[in-house]
């Protein structure tokens, strides 16, 4: 965008902290203007005319979403004739770290730190000074690294903690790999920091090779090649190749390997056999049946590699799956093994096998809500002791109440429902008035209203995070979350107000934007409003022009395809693509097809959330091909395969049973809305028409 675009008005409303929420009707103020008379500490502007004021902003406005996308393209000429221009505007710290940030291998020491003591206590001096660990660590200039990384206050970056683990190596010699590997095996993706301290760890200890393998084992089951090559490059540099090849054909490789005497071609016996279990779980547990694989493998390497054959077999819900667990050593597997292992014996009603794959995880995961309920519920129906009741009512009421799905669930074991909580003392004018003079908050509203969102978010977030030094507590971030909620900033609001611990406001937790709209249409159709609210809270925190990666647009998220099937099914015979980010079409757009699904899945709510997710022909598959019995829908939801739709289909029923709660004012059941989910065959007939 050009300095010579024609202004345009963006606006934001001008709330008082004495001030209730506002109805959808905005103000019209440039944001500029309306931050500032907010925000005291942004005091940029000389005094001008009020006309000549909302020109400059708005043409210093374009300016700095220009430079936004200079730094994407990496234009340093384009930003460095643009940043003189922002100097003096509220988003300059953006400004700033775009420009430097893209020339920082060549920026001298002393202009680096001038920036970040420019803009200390900015997220931008933190997000520049992770940039320049990086390049530190890279460079091995550990004198310099060792003197600024305690001064990084994000410390979320688990390159640049791997980074501090191998200067804390080389200059002391310590052994940490255990620290190296909570961080490296948790990386989805292959990075810098943690392989090069893996490397350093390899020849300076034996102990860490175990932990090198294992990298690459997670890499070959999780199909990411480049995480197990980048791993093997560490102990074999000679034996990449192989690896490439055993990703490509394992069943070649094991054809041609007789003896698997040395470690290295035990390892790499075993890559091919995980490789082998991520395409064909059967082909590999049958593999796995001959002599010279359980003659020559380590109990360890038999152990992970039985963990994968059950973790895919329960993928792909086979009923075998439970009985390859057992053909290892459940203390030896990976935490994924051991979850996919509880979800295919709850799959199959083996109680006893719950308890023994849950007893088996590390404390950390063994603590998470969805294992302290399966725990307490397989306590329940394994045994009928006073003393087993007594622990599984215990472990119920240290997670029950109304946060999520299963503190939900425990909270309905225990005899209760879920109702809304009393609402907190709201935040005082005082409180209020620490929300609007935060510049960080102030900044972030600025970046989203002129349509910088990731930026926004990213510097909201940073501000509210109780893990920064000056991070809110409970009391502030109602006060955040409220100066959200004021400007409709709903995504902002709802997950700045999910981070409170002991207090929850439920009227920020669970907004209702468009309400009118909403409900109207939900009566119109006959679709329950809470499911609705449920469903769009998850699929776009109520962000009218959302759209995703792949495509999926508005309030509702949905597909172009699916919008203009749906346009058509209901009679909306003018719609146009660009119609889908309008609200009220794409409500209707959205609750239409909502409708469809839930009706074409004889109205079970797990299913259809299932089908809005992944589409429908998925969660056909997941009910099973017959010959069972219905399962109840929670453990349908544990086993859906796809951990991205499991998460969805949890949060979507959690929302929308608060949400009833709310609407109704009358307590809930998330049990009632869950129901059961019956195998394909006792289902109902299958449409004439598959939905999209």
């Amino acid at each position: 965008m050009s300095l010579t675009t024609a202004p345009r008005r963006v606006c934001l409303r001008i709330i008082g902290p004495n001030r209730k929420y506002h109805d959808n009707r905005r103000m019209q103020f440039p944001v500029s203007l309306t931050l500032i008379a907010l925000v005291g500490v942004l005091t940029f502007f000389p005094p001008l005319s009020s006309q000549a004021q909302t020109a400059d902003t708005l043409r210093m406005d374009d300016a700095v979403l220009d430079m936004a996308q200079a730094y994407k393209v990496r234009d340093r000429r384009r930003m460095a004739q643009l940043l003189p221009i922002l100097r003096g505007h509220p988003l300059e710290p953006w400004a700033a770290y775009w420009e430097l940030s893209n020339r920082l291998d060549e920026a001298s020491t002393a202009e680096i730190q001038g920036f970040l003591a420019r803009f200390a206590g900015s997220y931008q001096e933190d997000r520049l000074r992770a940039n320049w660990l990086a390049q530190l660590a890279r460079n091995r200039d550990w004198q310099a690294f060792n003197r600024e990384y305690p001064l990084y206050r994000m410390n979320d970056d688990r390159s640049l903690r791997c980074y501090a683990l191998l200067a804390e190596h080389l200059g002391s010699g310590a052994d940490n790999t255990a620290q190296v590997k909570d961080a490296w095996l948790n990386l989805k993706e292959a990075e810098e920091g943690c392989a090069s301290a893996a490397e350093q760890l390899v020849q300076d200890h034996t102990s860490a090779h175990l932990m090198v393998w294992q990298r690459a084992r997670l890499g070959m089951e999780n199909d990411r090649l480049r995480v197990a090559t980048q791993a093997v490059e560490i102990l074999s540099p000679g034996s990449v190749k192989t690896v490439t090849a055993i990703y490509l054909n394992p069943g070649k490789y094991l054809n041609d390997k007789f003896t698997a005497i040395r470690p290295k071609t035990r390892e790499l016996v075993s890559l091919a056999l995980i490789r082998q279990a991520y395409l064909d779980p059967a082909e590999a547990a049958q593999e796995m049946g001959k002599l010279r694989w359980r003659a020559q493998l380590t109990a360890e390497e038999r152990s992970w590699i039985w963990g994968v054959i059950g973790k895919r077999a329960a993928q792909k819900l086979s009923d075998d799956a439970p009985g390859y667990f057992l053909q290892g050593q459940v203390g030896q597997m990976h935490e994924d093994h051991l979850a996919w292992m509880a979800r295919a014996a709850l799959r199959t009603g083996n109680w006893a096998q719950v308890r023994e794959a849950i007893h088996a995880m590390g404390e950390a995961q063994r603590s998470q809500p969805v294992w302290v309920y399966w725990q307490a519920r397989a306590l329940l129906r394994q045994t009928s002791s006073e003393a087993a009741r007594a622990q599984a009512l215990q472990l119920l009421q240290g997670i029950a109440g109304v946060r999520g799905f299963y503190e939900q669930l425990a909270l309905e074991e225990l005899g209760q429902r879920i109702t809304v909580l009393p609402k907190p003392e709201p935040p005082s004018p005082q409180e209020q008035e620490a929300a609007l003079q935060n510049p960080g908050l102030a900044r972030a509203l600025y970046a989203i209203r002129i349509g910088l969102r990731t930026e926004g978010v990213r510097e909201w977030n940073y501000h509210t995070n109780l893990h920064t030094p000056g991070g809110m507590d409970d009391r502030a971030l109602l006060a955040a979350a409220d100066l959200a909620c004021r400007n409709a900033v709903w995504d902002r609001c709802i997950n700045t107000s999910d981070r409170t611990k002991g207090v929850m406001d439920f009227a920020q937790r669970f907004p209702m934007p468009y309400q009118n709209a909403v409900i109207a249409r939900c009566n119109e159709i006959g679709l329950d409003p809470a499911y609705v609210y449920g469903l769009i809270r998850q699929e776009s925190r109520f962000i009218m022009d959302a759209k995703s990666g792949v495509g999926a647009a508005g309030l509702m998220q949905v597909m172009p395809a699916t919008a203009k099937w749906t346009a058509r099914k209901i009679g909306l015979t003018d719609f146009k693509a660009h119609h889908i980010t309008e609200r009220d079409t794409n409500i209707a757009i959205g609750t239409g097809y909502l409708k469809l699904v839930l009706d074409n899945f004889g109205g079970s709510m797990p299913l259809a959330a299932a089908a809005y997710n992944a589409g429908p022909s998925r969660p056909r598959s997941w009910r099973g091909q017959g010959g069972g019995t219905a399962l109840d829908a929670a453990i349908w939801a544990e086993n859906v395969p796809f951990s991205e739709t499991r998460d969805y289909v949890k949060k979507v029923l959690s929302n929308t049973t608060n949400y009833a709660a709310l609407i109704t004012g009358q307590p809930q059941s998330l049990k009632a809305r869950l129901g059961l989910v019956s195998p394909r065959d006792a289902a109902l007939p299958l449409p004439t028409e598959d939905l999209p």
